[in-house]
């Protein structure tokens, strides 16, 4: 039996435990800009600050005044420079409060009192310094956290899923425009048929695509703000004369998501599911290419070209295996049955 290694393993595509950062790293590396840690922690911060500068800009919360530009300035700074750094010392102050996001509130208490303060030979920036026992005020964790995961959601779709959809689509319409005339036997049930032609067939499932790309495209992000139990308990007493459902509206919106006015202490995550539906019926389609262009192959339709120095087979040389594909195959697979969990 081979030694367990009592190295301390750094993480590393080597070391990581899912394949998901480690064997196809390359392929998911986008996304830690969205769905890691840190981009969570990021948008939290990011959400925490728009809500207090939100305040300071609106009379009616006559506690607040508003901030000047160099104020407002310094309180970007914080999500414009955040950095690793930045979400490590979140990470230490966790620690202790073993709370996430209240983690994040001391972050920016600290920080903002630490702006105030200035070098020994200024006077500290009151205006800042007082603002920071706001950050926070009338939400509940999920208040934050559902605003930061839609910020997430809305960044990788547009940023990474739909180019690559988008990407996808454009070689099956080339291949099928440069195929239109390659004729083949379809075959039903595993049996020949009647003739088609290549292009015919790479096209119904750009077709396919095209649908439920639009689909996932068209879902509507939904965002509330409307405190512990979705009624605005704690906002009605601190500020009874403020329109909170307009408040509440007015700061969803201005992330570009749809208001839900009708939530518990959660926002429902309905059209959270909605979007994981129509990602898991394009995977779908792609399971049914990855099948398909396996069976192709198969037939002699295509022929693979093996690279320089690549090996197909560890015994038979003159093989070359698929295996694009059988790996489409089970990651599109292992990731509907998450997507669907």
């Amino acid at each position: 039996m081979a030694a367990v290694s009592k190295m301390k393993l750094e993480l590393s595509e080597l070391t990581a435990v899912s394949p998901v950062d480690g064997r196809y790293a390359s392929k998911t590396r986008k996304l830690r800009n969205c769905f890691s840690e840190f981009a969570l922690i990021r948008n939290r911060c990011f959400v925490e600050v728009e809500w207090i500068k939100y305040m300071c800009a609106h009379p009616e919360f006559h506690q607040m005044k508003e901030l000047s530009p160099s104020s407002i300035a310094k309180l970007d700074l914080i999500i414009t420079d955040f950095s690793l750094a930045s979400a490590k010392r979140v990470k230490d102050i966790e620690a202790t409060t073993r709370h996430d996001v209240k983690a994040v509130e001391y972050f920016l208490k600290e920080s903002v009192v630490a702006m105030g303060k200035g070098p020994p030979d200024q006077d500290a920036d009151t205006e800042l310094s007082r603002i920071a026992e706001f950050f926070h005020f009338g939400c509940t964790s999920e208040d934050v956290n559902n605003l930061s995961w839609a910020i997430s959601l809305s960044q990788a779709r547009d940023k990474v899923i739909l180019p690559a959809m988008k990407e996808i689509m454009e070689v099956l319409i080339l291949m099928s425009r440069l195929y239109c005339d390659a004729p083949m036997m379809s075959r039903t049930h595993g049996q020949s048929a009647t003739p088609s032609t290549m292009g015919k067939e790479l096209s119904t499932f750009a077709n396919r695509l095209y649908k439920q790309m639009k689909a996932f495209e068209n879902v509507e992000i939904l965002g509330k703000f409307n405190g512990a139990v979705g009624n605005f308990n704690a906002h009605v007493v601190a500020f009874p004369d403020i329109d909170w459902i307009t408040v509440s509206k007015e700061f969803v919106e201005s992330f570009g998501f749809q208001f839900n006015s009708h939530t518990t202490q959660i926002e429902p995550h309905d059209y959270i599911a909605e979007l994981f539906d129509a990602v898991e019926r394009f995977n779908t389609v792609l399971l049914d290419l990855s099948k398909d262009m396996w069976a192709y192959i198969s037939l002699g339709y295509f022929t693979q070209r093996k690279l320089e120095g690549e090996v197909g087979s560890s015994t038979m040389p003159h093989k070359v295996n698929p295996i694009d594909f059988e790996n489409a195959e089970g990651n599109l697979g292992l990731a509907n049955a998450i997507l669907s969990h």
